[in-house]
């Protein structure tokens, strides 16, 4: 009996940190947030001058969003929060975001989230958020989001999240972009 009573108090001593560890883990968050940088993105991106003249594609994309939306009736809304994304899908060249302006319902800008050209590398992103506080854009907002390449490239992915975790439920879904302008100069083409 005394055998096992000292095997049990080295197992509880090595055991221990083990323990304390695996305790101090558990107290992060647990709501799956994570911070971002208050300009809106989330990692770094390279703002730059670069020519528009050596631009040899691009493209202008419309992004459907909603800062809230209805249920049951006019009067009731479930406020979101928006993230729009941007992905750079070429593997070997940079494009150039050089506008990401967010208009209201009624077609006004309420703002525009790039004051410089943003150079995304290849397979990189960036995002801009729209708290869900914030209902200027109402529920036929949107986004136009402006791109530019020096290459040939392939054409990036962009578009919207929304998302509610309020009143104990959970909404989500996402809105893809539509290019309402393509430019290629130069006889570029994929």
């Amino acid at each position: 009996m005394e055998a096992v009573r000292i095997t049990l108090n080295k197992i509880l001593k090595s055991a221990l940190p083990l323990m304390a560890l695996l305790a101090l883990g558990s107290c992060s968050s647990q709501s799956g947030e994570r911070n971002v940088e208050t300009n809106g993105s989330t990692h770094e991106t390279a703002a730059v001058n670069e020519i528009a003249e050596d631009q040899v594609m691009g493209q202008t994309i419309y992004v459907p969003t909603y800062s809230h939306i209805y249920t049951r009736d006019k009067n009731r809304v479930i406020n979101l929060a928006v993230t729009l994304s941007i992905r750079n899908t070429d593997a070997q060249s940079p494009i150039l975001v050089t506008s990401a302006k967010y208009y209201d319902t009624r077609g006004a800008v309420v703002r525009d989230y790039i004051a410089k050209p943003v150079r995304l590398g290849p397979m990189a992103s960036t995002d801009f958020v729209v708290a869900d506080g914030d209902t200027s854009g109402g529920s036929g907002a949107n986004f136009i989001v402006e791109w530019s390449s020096a290459a040939v490239v392939s054409d990036p992915v962009v578009e919207a999240v929304m998302i509610s975790t309020a009143q104990q439920q959970g909404i989500s879904f996402i809105s893809t972009g539509r290019v309402i302008k393509d430019r290629r100069h130069n006889g570029a083409s994929k």
